[in-house]
């Protein structure tokens, strides 16, 4: 990511206008329609659905993107990208899903040929609204050829949204002013559902995609500020399905990943290494870790229960380095993404799509929501 940030402090003396959104603490998100939906409105009917959270990785697969891991390329053909929205949207109407919790995805991005992916998504599959909230918006990143970029997190729904808002995570305070000036404003997106009958509480979705890569106490804060509002709803009597990659493992897990991310040529766990651990791949580098989801077990019912969170068949991280010269080395290495509620979930519901490897570095999380009786 530090070269994106290279040459940058030139467009800043030159440019009379920002090339970076920047984002108050509340916003509105952009809101969508499925092209094919009906003038009718979609109203939650209070029977059982089904909710996914993935992190599709702005719809490029296996890509090698500069960015992750130990990728070098910057822009997916697009060919490439359109077969690969092809698999999402098919796996999604697969899956049958109600409401979809989205991170990393595109709206009219160079590195994904400018595909609006929110538009693309809703008009092919079922799902008729959509919400969505950026995490990084810039007219144009002049390093490595980048260019325009807009991704961020999305709510996609069967039913109709309103009332959503884009709630501002801190940035990382363990940057310089001007890397952290081009650098991702992560968020909260949250959403209501009407419903017909809900016991009369607000029924809710909310979508976080927290820090990955922040040496501070910032991945702290953002779980913090997830709890928050999450709180909030369940203070005012509202009910809310929640999930998104949270960039952090389970209570109990393994938390030293460097030798699993390690590139060709990396440097990490020797004498004289510096740093010692691979950013990102040290879980004990971060504050709190590894028991930092444990307020969210302790008052929240989850799709993948403690009892299972662990277990090799629910990891949802599948990183870059788990091809190396078209051989397996590990596919699937740790649970970074989640679902909760304040509701419940139908017993043996909560599954974890491991057959989703090469449409993402991250595999969809599901669960089936169970109604609040009237």
């Amino acid at each position: 990511m530090e070269r994106i940030i290279s040459i940058t402090g030139i467009f800043l003396i030159l440019a009379c206008d920002p090339f970076v959104t920047e984002f108050p603490d509340s916003s509105a998100p952009v809101m969508f329609k499925a092209a094919n939906a009906s003038d009718t409105t979609y109203v939650y009917d209070s029977l059982e659905i089904k909710v996914v959270t993935w992190n599709i990785r702005f719809g490029i697969g296996r890509f090698p993107f500069f960015g992750d891991s130990c990728g070098d390329s910057v822009i997916a053909d697009d060919e490439s990208v359109e077969a690969n929205m092809v698999a999402i949207a098919e796996a999604i109407n697969a899956m049958d899903a109600d409401i979809v919790l989205l991170q990393e995805v595109d709206l009219e991005s160079k590195r994904t040929g400018y595909l609006n992916q929110v538009q693309y998504l809703l008009d092919n599959t079922y799902l008729n609204y959509g919400s969505y909230a950026s995490m990084w918006e810039a007219d144009y990143i002049p390093s490595d050829g980048v260019g325009r970029i807009n991704t961020g997190n999305a709510i996609l729904s069967k039913y109709e949204l309103t009332d959503a808002e884009r709630i501002q995570l801190r940035l990382r305070m363990d940057q310089d002013d001007l890397f952290q000036y081009f650098y991702l404003r992560r968020n909260i997106i949250k959403a209501r559902i009407p419903a017909l009958s809900q016991s009369g509480k607000d029924f809710f979705a909310v979508n976080i995609h927290a820090t990955a890569f922040a040496t501070d106490d910032t991945k702290e804060q953002h779980i913090n500020k997830y709890i928050e509002v999450l709180g909030n709803i369940d203070a005012g009597g509202g009910i809310f399905v929640t999930g998104g990659d949270l960039n952090s493992v389970p209570p109990g897990s393994v938390t030293d990943f460097c030798e699993i991310d390690m590139c060709v040529n990396d440097d990490f766990h020797t004498e004289n290494a510096d740093p010692y651990h691979k950013e990102g791949s040290y879980f004990e580098n971060f504050t709190g870790e590894p028991d930092l989801l444990v307020p969210l077990y302790d008052t929240y019912a989850a799709a993948i229960d403690t009892a299972s969170y662990n277990l090799p068949e629910h990891f949802t991280h599948a990183p870059s380095t788990s091809m190396i010269d078209d051989t397996t080395v590990t596919m699937y290495d740790r649970k970074l993404d989640y679902l909760f509620t304040n509701g419940t979930w139908d017993s043996g519901s909560g599954s974890t799509d491991q057959s989703a490897w090469e449409l993402s570095d991250h595999m969809p999380v599901s669960a089936t929501f169970m109604p609040v009786g009237d």
